[in-house]
């Protein structure tokens, strides 16, 4: 199978998602859940609040929150409690948001994994659509859409996850939304390089490709047409992405997340193709670029192939929305 421009994550370790800092401590309130008209439109589980998840406390806010799980504390099925509730906009399966988050042992209340992982402890997240098969299983990334929908942003929620078998322990994913993040780059307007293809986009912002004429180059070029001017994109980071990818030889589309309802990927740089990956490293979030890349740093050389674009050279068009170090920075 050929090595795509795009892999989606479904670890909690890769997740994207941010949170807004609130003042004070508190325990979870024991309402709070999206009213139930929202929940049958939009909400993929809806769940409630129960004993479990109202035991769990809350002491602090952002990276300083600690997060206790009393002993002897029964967690039989996932639940959801609210510590504060937000006052932004409603977030809902689809969207991208930004978060923080801890995972907790709820009987050694051990912090297991947390967003501390990322720049400033914040984190990107595209929220998945599709409902989750096990609610309790905290290695799928559908766990946050199910702690964070139907909430306004600002909220910090706790989730309860039951053992998913026996022998394993429970545990609490606490969750903090910041802000909802645009689909489309934001920065600033670049004058296009000669000699490579031309991009409008249309109202909603997906982009066309017009290839030029002539030879593709040799090695791969890349093009600034928007300068954003948040994070740098590192090596390996995990980055949330627009893209369309099409053929130098006819213009034909054969990739794009514009294609998909117009919903964001996310993925690693270094899960990638050369040519993608030189794309996004060292540009701002908020940049739009353009790439043209030989078969070389693409699928490869050899005779052209439509089923896995062995011979060809590409272009893709990318909006770079976010991106999250997934590795601690050296201390």
């Amino acid at each position: 199978m050929r090595k795509r421009p795009l892999i989606i994550l479904s670890t909690v370790a890769a997740a994207t998602l941010l949170l807004a800092g609130c003042s004070g401590s508190a325990d979870p309130e024991a309402t709070g859940t999206p009213s139930p008209d929202a929940a049958q439109t939009s909400c993929l589980a809806d769940l409630k609040s129960g004993a479990g998840s109202d035991a769990v406390t809350v002491d602090g806010t952002g990276a300083a929150a600690k997060v206790t799980v009393p002993e002897g504390t029964e967690m039989v099925a996932a639940e959801r409690s609210v510590v504060v509730e937000g006052d932004g906009d409603e977030v809902l399966p689809g969207d991208l948001v930004s978060l923080r988050y801890q995972l907790v042992d709820a009987t050694t209340n051990e912090v297991l994994s947390s967003s501390e992982r990322g720049q400033d402890g914040v984190l990107a997240a595209l929220l998945p659509q599709q409902q989750p098969q096990q609610i309790v299983d905290p290695t799928q990334s559908t766990v946050f859409t199910v702690a964070a929908e139907c909430l306004p942003v600002g909220s910090s929620i706790v989730l309860t996850l039951p053992a998913a078998q026996e022998g394993m322990h429970a545990s609490v994913l606490y969750v903090e939304t910041i802000e909802h993040l645009p689909t489309t780059a934001t920065g600033s307007d670049v004058d296009a390089t000669e000699g490579m293809p031309a991009v409008e986009l249309d109202d909603a912002g997906s982009p066309s490709i017009t290839i030029p004429e002539g030879e593709a180059p040799a090695e791969t070029e890349v093009a600034t047409l928007k300068e954003g001017d948040g994070a740098v994109v590192a090596s390996g980071d995990l980055v949330t992405v627009q893209y369309r990818g099409v053929k130098w030889s006819d213009g034909s589309e054969f990739d794009s997340s514009w294609s998909r309802d117009a919903a964001p990927a996310q993925f690693q740089t270094t899960s990638v193709v050369t040519g993608f990956k030189l794309a996004l490293e060292g540009q701002k979030v908020g940049s739009q670029v353009v790439v043209v890349m030989p078969p070389k740093d693409g699928y490869g050389e050899g005779e052209i192939n439509e089923a896995d674009l062995v011979g060809e050279s590409l272009v893709f068009v990318v909006d770079i929305l976010a991106t999250t170090p997934l590795e601690q920075p050296a201390q």
